[in-house]
């Protein structure tokens, strides 16, 4: 080969041409793009890497499913956590017959290390269990006034996967249930950085503000520059019933001493509106007692037979004879009225 390419003296000038060229077109290559107003050259025109190239230290995945029985806004209101969440998994609906403490090998076996766990009861009221798993602590809290993505229809769609800003109320860092709280929504509801579904945008704020003894959650997204936010949902609120220790159990560290179990409310509303009835049943029956009761007799006053006169009295007259019957009166203005009938029939006929 070395032989040939010896003797092949000429083949050799191209291959220098080839290195030319290249050099040749360099110029008008960078003479394409056009320098921008700030004077910079093609380096405006670079596209930059993906996040996803970055590493991913922060490997938090949650696994959001359910209980069996819930209503279609559930059903709804858990889509929209794990659109909004990248970084969540799914499983299937577990069984009512089986125990929480279940689902952290449910976890282990999906490589997930937080749980956000939704169960129904009495098909109507929801209850949220967010957990660190598998060694805790985990918080139970009562769900209400969930309003869903579709249901809302605002204004405002921000981007699928970007990762959120997180906003808490000044009360969650006075007291140490609220701060324990706190740490547990940053690790769940935070998209860890340079997660591979997430997005390299943050476009939108998850708030959780506390009031009326209860948690807030409202999604915003963000607009424009100077922070003009619009309302995209979901939004629900969080009655929290108890903080555990351990993962689905444990000891109790907090307990809600403000809570009302809705089966206490349902009770007493219904107590109030027996209560309701019952009274009105008690006025009609002193209504009726008063009617019944005995009049105040007042005595007879002598003078009253002054003003008595006496009718005259009559003698009783019998009738013996039978009373003679009416002579039955012929309406006189009948035959005219026949008369005029035929006549007009007569006309009609001639006419």
């Amino acid at each position: 080969e070395a032989a040939k390419r010896k003797r092949d003296a000429p083949a050799a000038r191209p291959k220098k041409r080839a290195k030319r060229a290249p050099r040749a077109l360099q110029p008008e290559a960078q003479a394409g793009p056009e320098p921008g107003p700030g004077g910079a050259g093609p380096q405006e025109y670079s596209i930059p890497p993906p996040v996803s190239q970055g590493k991913w230290k922060n490997k938090e995945r949650v696994l959001i499913f359910s209980s069996r029985g819930i209503n279609f806004r559930t059903r709804h209101l858990m889509q929209d956590l794990r659109t909004l969440m990248p970084h969540s998994k799914a499983d299937t609906k577990m069984d009512r017959k089986d125990q929480l403490f279940v689902i952290n090998e449910v976890c282990e076996m999906k490589n997930c290390n937080k749980c956000i766990f939704f169960e129904a009861k009495k098909k109507q009221d929801l209850y949220m269990w967010l957990s660190n798993t598998p060694q805790g602590p985990s918080a139970k809290f009562l769900v209400q006034n969930i309003h869903t993505l579709a249901e809302l229809k605002m204004t405002g769609n921000c981007l699928r996967g970007s990762r959120p800003l997180l906003s808490f109320d000044p009360a969650f860092d006075k007291e140490p249930h609220y701060a324990l709280l706190k740490e547990l929504f940053i690790q769940i509801f935070s998209t860890p950085q340079y997660h591979p579904k997430s997005q390299p945008f943050v476009d939108h704020v998850f708030t959780f503000t506390i009031t009326d003894e209860r948690i807030w959650f409202r999604n915003y997204q963000i607009i424009e520059e100077d922070a003009s936010l619009v309302e995209i949902g979901p939004r629900f609120v969080l009655n929290l019933i108890k903080i555990f220790q351990g993962s689905f159990g444990g000891p109790t560290l907090y307990e809600n001493p403000h809570y009302q179990s809705p089966n206490m409310h349902r009770r007493l509303i219904r107590l109030s509106v027996a209560a309701k009835f019952r009274e009105k049943q008690q006025v009609k029956e002193v209504q009726k007692i008063k009617k019944k009761g005995s009049k105040v007799l007042i005595k007879e006053d002598p003078t009253e037979v002054v003003f008595d006169t006496p009718a005259e009295e009559r003698p009783v007259e019998i009738q013996l004879m039978k009373p003679e019957s009416k002579p039955i009166v012929k309406d006189k203005k009948k035959p005219r009225k026949i008369q005029r009938k035929k006549q007009k029939k007569l006309f009609r006929t001639e006419a």
